[in-house]
């Protein structure tokens, strides 16, 4: 990019100035928290802005029911905006647990099961193929449903490369391109597979797929089931797919800071949150708050329950967070395993924390962040809108939280 490319780029330039909103709740050193929980969050929140991680974020902690720490960090940069209770983030990936939720309210009513082939319900998915060195083959065994939960379909992210551009036959998200969920999984059926279904582990667009596949099991738009088995009854009211004017107006700036890029922006969104548009990603698509996720966050930690409404089963729960694929990202986040689209923290020690094993969560591209602690009744979620992806961002949170691991 030259110099004049940069010019006319309509990024704002950050200023040195900094401002903070704080309004936090000390905790009580019980029950494997830190008892310098907030004053180690408030300086973690300071840090991200400080070394040019996010603009303005927020951490809400809650424990036992309970809000012990909510904390907002602005960073008072020319560009940026102050965060407040109206602010809206795009969650990107912090959307494939709530996919994944909605699966498993229809398998509890028996509409499918893990071991169905999709093509029973999508039918361009019969006669996939694999990429093999120069050559496509036909895939030696069928694309199950459990492939598509547990990224194990074969389908990455496209481009593969970082920096290459997507080609025209590889099935990238796009509102645009797509009038809705069918036509992209008709192009993602064209396109060969990276291995056999079911044989290794890849993270890409399964989510997306299993949009679709929520319509025809459901009947009902994907957005609509959504509204109706998950935001309606945790009263989930500012998450949906769409972005109006009022709306819009409240979506955060984003924060880049890659390569020569420095500065805020609204004009990278990448997806448009059209309000006509029906191609509602079950990977990336929604748009949320704070206090909606953590409604979200309640009910997991609450096995499924929320404030006497049942979602989903302590068994479906169970079937959530049970490991299908090991280590699955070790040079950005050691010690986490795979469930259905959540890691699991197999090695606290690897993480940099003394967190227990067994909490689970997930992130999202423009470094949002969460994790269940069902041991300590707690949940943790993170907002922020910036690139690039930063994988220390949680475990810089968990460290504040629990503490450092135990020296040997």
């Amino acid at each position: 990019m030259s110099l004049k490319d940069r010019r006319v780029l309509p990024f704002v330039l950050t200023s040195l100035v900094t401002a903070t909103t704080l309004a936090a709740v000390a905790p009580t050193d019980d029950g494997g928290i830190s008892p310098n929980l907030s004053e180690d969050l408030r300086r973690a929140q300071a840090s991200f802005i400080e070394d040019e991680i996010t603009g303005s974020n927020i951490v809400v902690v809650a424990k036992d029911g309970q809000e012990i720490y909510r904390s907002v960090e602005n960073s008072g940069k020319q560009g940026d905006r102050d965060i407040t209770e109206e602010t809206l983030f795009p969650i990107w990936s912090m959307s494939k647990p709530i996919t994944i939720v909605a699966m498993l309210t229809l398998h509890e009513k028996g509409l499918f099961k893990w071991d169905d082939p999709v093509s029973k319900y999508i039918p361009c998915f019969a006669d996939l193929t694999v990429r093999d060195g120069d050559t496509v083959r036909p895939a030696k065994t069928t694309l199950r449903v459990i492939d598509l939960m547990t990224h194990r379909s074969g389908y990455s992210y496209y481009p593969t490369v970082p920096g290459v551009p997507a080609t025209h036959d590889q099935p990238q998200q796009s509102q645009t391109r797509f009038a809705d969920l069918q036509e992209f999984c008709e192009l993602a059926a064209d396109y060969p597979l990276q291995f056999d279904p079911g044989t290794s582990y890849t993270y890409g667009i399964n989510q997306a797929i299993l949009g679709r596949l929520v319509e025809v099991l459901s009947g009902r738009s994907f957005s609509a089931y959504l509204e109706e088995a998950i935001f309606e009854p945790l009263g989930m009211t500012e998450t949906s797919f769409v972005l109006d004017d009022d709306r819009r107006a409240r979506f955060h700036p984003l924060f880049i800071n890659s390569g020569n890029l420095k500065g805020f922006t609204f004009l990278l969104d990448e997806l448009n949150y059209d309000p006509d548009s029906k191609a509602h990603f079950g990977g990336e698509g929604l748009v949320s708050c704070p206090s909606d996720y953590a409604r979200f966050c309640e009910m997991l930690v609450n096995g499924g329950e929320f404030r006497g409404t049942r979602i989903i089963s302590e068994e479906s729960l169970a079937e959530m967070v049970k490991i299908r694929s090991d280590d699955i990202f070790p040079h950005f986040m050691p010690g986490m395993d795979m469930g259905f689209s959540v890691f699991v923290l197999s090695d606290p020690a690897a993480d940099g924390s003394a967190a227990p094993p067994g909490i689970f969560g997930w992130s999202g591209y423009h470094n949002t962040h969460f994790w269940i602690d069902r041991e300590n009744g707690l949940y943790v979620v993170f907002m922020s809108r910036a690139r690039e992806f930063n994988g220390t961002i949680p475990q810089t949170l968990r460290a504040a939280v629990y503490g450092e691991p135990p020296s040997n």
